[in-house]
């Protein structure tokens, strides 16, 4: 059984070449109420505009995203577009390393796009390219980079877009100075022509571009596994992956059964560039050495992220884990918060379906029944309850030296673990009170040996509008006279204090 979160954990530690057909790509939002006086044409009233690195670039851009280090080489001209490109590849914080060509006899390949908002329409692309193979020069250029790379990657992804970087010069010496390193190499194919290929790894055609390679309409699962499998002969590759949009995927490894997998039910928003997703996490995978059909499954999963997205997107590695591993596997991360910054997103999403935001805070060393208790009825009196948890130096503030017993970490995780918890966040001060007004709860609940003035943030609360819940305890239930207990002669001994 391949283990996902294992693979997952080394993402970080991967290097990748990618060469490719570089564009930008620019959208151009807004909404259509009129036609234009001048030609029956909508008129688009401009709201914003967004431009990204696509083409082979949003290859490179996933592979960054994932955490892996991503050595690019593209071709770009002498223009205003290519200028563009240069500065925001170079603002990437080294997760993309640009080796660019210029030349100067070519246009940058830039794509504009007019989308209407409220209907999610792409009314008109607009291009400017020069799609001729890279002169002689350029080539050279091109092979340079990407020898000088291939020692320091793991894998090579070859991304065409058939707009002239992938000569077949091009392809032939990347291909075989990466298979002389016993690199493996995943193209993303363009044209009929996959001769030009052979020796590739791993070839990731859609449905369309299988029938086109074979000369002959696909369909059925059957009929999939059939050509890929036939691709894979004739091109001497080691696996075909064939991505057949709301379909799934079908995997055909050489000496294998092909492997068909559904996709994933999404709600798709825009599928431009999911084949460059595929791409990069196959590629990223197989640096590390992942099992083909392993590999197949993560990008079948990052694909599903990425449709669900507008634009040619990216998916992160956090977004890859959730959608990959098992819901518990990771409820108890998504519910433990060191970091503050990232309370806003989930405080906004919540108050925006309206739900009524709960609050109480401890030290929860270690976890008894009375705190059951107070979190069961504090989860009662709201939609979501947030529990403050002291950090060790605070908890160490509070309750004297040797405590606390657990770790911050430790004391999170259970406290996660509880349906009753929807959110736990730790704070370092001596008292919730930052906290508090920080998550601005509608309910702050406290234990009842606690009067409601003696409350910590009773009155930030209150003022803005919410409650106080005091919580009857347990008696006879506290850390401290557990604590105390075990220290107790007889049962350091192993006794039975029963």
């Amino acid at each position: 059984m391949f283990d996902f979160e294992e693979a997952l954990k080394l993402i970080a530690q991967q290097s990748v070449l990618c060469i490719g057909d570089l564009m930008l790509d620019d959208f151009v939002y807004g909404e259509v109420d009129r036609i234009s006086p001048e030609a029956p044409t909508p008129v688009l009233a401009v709201r914003h505009s967004e431009i990204g690195i696509g083409g082979a670039g949003n290859v490179a851009r996933n592979i960054a995203a994932l955490g892996a280090r991503c050595i690019f080489v593209a071709l770009i001209g002498n223009d205003e577009a290519g200028l563009i490109l240069t500065n925001v590849l170079g603002k990437q914080d080294g997760g993309i390393v640009p080796d660019l060509v210029i030349d100067r006899a070519r246009q940058t390949t830039r794509k504009v796009r007019f989308v209407s908002e409220h209907h999610s329409t792409h009314l008109m692309r607009a291009d400017w390219e020069t799609a001729a193979p890279a002169s002689a020069q350029s080539e050279a250029e091109l092979i340079a980079y990407a020898q000088a790379a291939l020692p320091q990657v793991g894998a090579v992804v070859l991304s065409d877009y058939a707009k002239g970087v992938l000569t077949p010069q091009v392809i032939r010496a990347v291909i075989d100075a990466a298979r002389a390193l016993g690199k493996p190499v995943v193209v993303d194919p363009k044209g009929h022509d996959y001769t030009l290929y052979r020796g590739a790894s791993l070839i990731t055609p859609n449905r369309r571009e299988l029938a086109a390679a074979v000369h002959r309409p696909v369909t059925s699962e059957a009929e999939v596994a059939a050509a890929a499998a036939e691709l894979a002969q004739n091109l001497g590759c080691e696996a075909v992956l064939v991505t057949r949009s709301e379909a799934g995927m079908t995997l055909h490894v050489e000496g294998e059964p092909p492997v068909h997998v559904p996709a994933y039910p999404v709600k798709v928003r825009d599928v431009s560039g999911a084949g460059d997703t595929v791409a990069a996490v196959m590629a990223v995978l197989l640096a590390m050495r992942t099992p083909f059909e392993a590999a197949m499954r993560a990008a079948n999963a990052a694909a599903a992220v990425v449709v669900g997205k507008r634009g040619t997107a990216t998916v992160s590695l956090a977004e890859l884990r959730h959608r990959i591993l098992p819901a518990a596997s990771l409820a108890v991360e998504d519910k433990i918060v060191f970091d503050w910054s990232v309370l806003g997103e989930r405080l906004s999403e919540w108050r925006r379906r309206g739900m009524r935001v709960g609050f109480t805070n401890g030290c929860f060393d270690l976890l008894h029944r009375g705190h059951i208790r107070l979190l069961t009825e504090a989860r009662a009196t709201c939609d979501v309850l947030i529990v403050g948890l002291n950090s060790d130096a605070s908890t160490r503030r509070l309750k004297g030296q040797g405590r606390p017993i657990n770790p911050a970490e430790g004391r999170a995780e259970v406290l996660a673990a509880l349906e009753a918890v929807d959110l736990v966040v730790v704070f370092e001060q001596d008292t919730p009170l930052e906290l508090i007004k920080e998550v601005r709860p509608n309910v702050l609940v406290k234990g009842a040996d606690y009067a409601r003035e003696e409350v910590v943030g009773h009155d930030v609360v209150e003022a803005a509008g919410g409650q106080v819940v005091l919580v009857e305890l347990v008696p006879g239930h506290s850390t401290t006279n557990i604590v105390r207990r075990a220290a107790e002669p007889g049962l350091r001994a192993g006794k039975s204090a029963s």
